[in-house]
């Protein structure tokens, strides 16, 4: 609702949404229950993630409105078809953020949005850091930086990516402009990326 146009389209009957990196199915079972019209297609490369999610959809009585699939999203037959994009805590933990940034406004209607919600870091880095970014910092050296170097070639982000880098990544990829949304949130911080 912070952005109107958005819950105007996500409003509508036929409204379609992508969830990329969509894992256990949360975020889209959570878009699914806010918008009755809309339909939610999750997507995700791993494939227990994608159990679990078809599970939650079910369990919450969404299955018919909540499409989670292993699914690369640089699928040509999806481009064009979204009248929002997303991807929710994830563009950080990716190998190629680029190349999913791309393949997300391939996604998107002419007139769609694509969001990202990704850590509320510092944006720049200060010593010592603040409570958070410490925080962030565990996370990335234990788990989000290990699981991003995984494959090969990496861009080896990890979980503090600062405003700067993500603005970089989707330039990169072709958006003309990111946003920082104003939304509050003591944890994340939501960009909007315009074609």
């Amino acid at each position: 609702p912070a952005l109107p146009d958005v819950h105007a389209r996500l409003s509508a009957p036929g409204a379609r949404v992508a969830d990329i990196g969509c894992g256990a199915g949360w975020s889209s079972i959570a878009i699914a229950s806010a918008y009755p019209e809309a339909t939610v297609d999750g997507f995700d490369l791993d494939e227990a993630s994608i159990a679990m999610a078809k599970a939650h959809a079910d369990e919450a009585e969404l299955s018919g409105r909540v499409r989670p699939e292993v699914r690369d999203a640089a699928d040509p037959a999806l481009r064009g078809v979204y009248d929002l994009v997303v991807a929710f805590e994830c563009i950080h933990d990716l190998s190629q953020p680029v190349a999913v940034l791309r393949a997300m406004g391939d996604m998107a209607a002419d007139d769609g949005a694509v969001i990202v919600m990704d850590e509320r870091t510092a944006d720049t880095f200060e010593a010592p850091g603040g409570d958070l970014d410490r925080l962030f910092y565990g996370w990335s050296v234990l788990l989000c930086l290990p699981t991003g170097m995984a494959d090969a070639p990496s861009a080896a982000t990890g979980t503090v990516m600062r405003p700067a880098q993500l603005e970089a990544y989707a330039q990169e990829a072709g958006f003309a402009r990111t946003e920082v949304l104003s939304i509050d949130d003591p944890a994340f911080r939501f960009y909007r990326l315009w074609k």
